[in-house]
């Protein structure tokens, strides 16, 4: 993970989620390998990337655990990258960043639109709560301090209530390891 996260964000969720993929690069190179590009050639035809700075954020996705590395060809060696199951968890993200994207643009402007694979019926992604069903967006929901908060997260947000809403086990969850 980059160094970017001001140590006194370490323990946000949102700062280290953007040390992860808070870079312009990085979320363009995930875009394309969940388009179903895997080789660094394809890479760097569809985003026009220099060599040096995707060989760095292949490198970054693949030490974060995001991608994996695997060779396709021996002579040369030749590597592939695909997504781990961290890095597919990204996938909502991403959906909501271009629905977030395309929000602001007339129905014509939009170049790249999210479709249900069956109908190809364009959709429009909103996040829920997993419990309930209900939009997160709104003012009915707001950040507390969680279980491992420090007391400056504990003065900034009110501590939440005993017992998380749906599972509480964290079972389906995935969790994105802790870096130094």
């Amino acid at each position: 993970m980059g160094s970017k996260v001001r140590l006194e964000d370490r323990e946000c969720p949102l700062s280290t989620a953007l040390g992860y993929v808070g870079e312009w690069w990085t979320l363009l190179i995930l875009h394309d390998v969940f388009d179903g590009y895997t080789r660094f050639d394809q890479f760097q035809e569809n985003l026009g990337i220099s060599t040096s700075m995707l060989t760095a954020r292949l490198r970054a996705l693949v030490d974060d655990g995001l991608l994996e590395k695997r060779p396709y060809q021996q002579r040369p060696v030749r590597h592939e990258y695909v997504l781990t199951d961290l890095g597919r968890s990204l996938r909502p993200v991403l959906v909501a960043l271009a629905a977030w994207g395309n929000s602001r643009l007339a129905p014509e402007q939009r170049s790249m639109v999210l479709v249900d694979a069956g109908t190809r019926r364009e959709v429009e992604p909103v996040l829920v709560d997993a419990a309930t069903g209900r939009r997160v967006d709104g003012d009915g929901f707001v950040f507390a301090a969680g279980p491992a908060a420090s007391s400056a997260f504990r003065e900034r947000y009110p501590e939440a209530a005993p017992g998380p809403a749906g599972d509480a086990s964290g079972e389906g969850r995935t969790r994105v390891p802790p870096r130094s």
